[in-house]
């Protein structure tokens, strides 16, 4: 039944959800550094490479010669790469380029004496706003300035792209298999709350498969322990209301059985007494059982209480004859008892004793035909009494 939460499977692709955006914000932003650190240092590198191939043509040792560098077909091959460069003259002042350009403008007037004395400079600087990579190279009579915008050397645009595209698709895939984890995770715990719903509807059969981590399947062996304990628990109850029943009906018997005869005067005169005296013995027995039940019942007791105290075991038995005589002659079997003739004094609990022999002669009476005995027998040996209910 719904609670108007969210479910575990949900709450699991949120949380790996996130993780993944936090995993792929952290990487992108990593790689962004990295790759733009590496793009400006390739950028660099090239542009150094091209000022050092300019300046062996400014100065003869290139295949083009000193001319070739302000030729047209040089011009045109440094504005398809967007690199501005100028010639610096013996005096510094420029000479060649566009005279706004990035190279004319890049270098200070010092730093273009500097070159022409035969200082190379590696610059990075804000030429009108603009990140600007700057290379100059000396040259016998001057100098070549090469100047390129960062946004135009670096590939970090197009690698930015192709790396947010990467990240997306890891996103997408790490979203996609949290979803599935989650619903891996989340079905055997459904078929835990299945299980359990069963088992508060009455089912004692059911078990759940263990599967998934250790902590699901530990929840799945719990309920089927607890599966397990409710059918114990419910077969004890069981056994219990049967044993209930076999130890009130004895008293009960005995009581309805007396009570009829002094009611129908079967017996009168010196027969009352001690036939009150045993209807009275059977109410006190079935009190006590019935305080029992009544014990157990409110503090969850696993077993009857024993009351210990001295006990003449003859005269116990003889009671209990006097009780299962009228049982015994009602379906025609014979009732005898083999006692002592002096008291067997023992300490133990004699409404339990009462309980153990009522029990054996019950089971006896059950399979003993018309005709034979049942007999309550009772005789010592060295340091023991022994009771017995024999069948014919």
């Amino acid at each position: 039944m719904s609670t108007g939460r969210g479910t575990l499977a949900g709450r699991i692709a949120l949380v790996t959800t996130a993780v993944a955006v936090v995993a792929v914000l952290v990487a992108g932003l990593v790689s962004v550094g990295f790759v733009r650190s590496a793009g400006d240092t390739d950028a660099r590198r090239t542009l150094a490479t091209l000022a050092d191939a300019a300046a062996d043509s400014a100065t003869g040792t290139g295949r083009l010669g000193g001319v070739a560098l302000a030729k047209q077909r040089t011009r045109n091959q440094l504005n398809a790469l967007k690199i501005d460069f100028t010639l610096l003259t013996r005096t510094g002042a420029t000479s060649g380029g566009p005279a706004g350009g990035l190279a004319v403008r890049a270098l200070t007037d010092q730093e273009r004496a500097a070159v022409v004395a035969g200082e190379p400079l590696s610059l990075t600087r804000d030429v009108g706003g603009t990140r600007t990579l700057v290379e100059a190279r000396p040259v016998a009579n001057g100098g070549v300035v090469l100047a390129q915008a960062l946004s135009d050397a670096s590939v970090v645009r197009g690698a930015l792209g192709r790396i947010a595209l990467a990240l997306l698709i890891g996103l997408a895939v790490a979203v996609l298999a949290g979803v599935l984890l989650a619903r891996l995770l989340a079905r055997p715990l459904k078929d835990a709350a299945h299980t359990a719903h069963l088992l508060a509807a009455g089912a004692r059969d059911v078990r759940v498969p263990p599967a998934g981590p250790a902590e699901v399947a530990a929840v799945a062996d719990s309920l089927n322990v607890l599966s397990a304990a409710l059918a114990t628990s419910e077969g004890r109850q069981r056994e219990f209301l049967l044993s209930v029943s076999h130890e009130l009906r004895t008293p009960l018997t005995a009581i309805t059985g007396f009570a009829e005869s002094l009611a129908d005067g079967v017996t009168t005169g010196a027969d009352v007494r001690p036939v009150g005296e045993t209807v009275l013995g059977e109410a006190r027995r079935l009190d006590r059982l019935v305080s029992d039940l009544l014990d157990l019942a409110r503090l969850g007791a696993q077993d009857f209480r024993i009351d210990l105290q001295a006990v003449d075991l003859t005269e116990l038995l003889g009671k209990a004859a006097d009780v299962w005589r009228a049982r015994c002659e009602a379906v025609g079997v014979q009732a005898g008892t083999d006692l002592p003739r002096h008291p067997v004094h023992c300490v133990t609990d004699p409404t339990r004793v009462r309980q153990i022999v009522d029990g054996l002669a019950e089971n006896a009476l059950r399979v003993t035909p018309a005709g034979r005995p049942v007999v309550l027998a009772l005789y010592e040996t060295p340091g023991a009494a022994v009771l017995q209910v024999r069948d014919g």
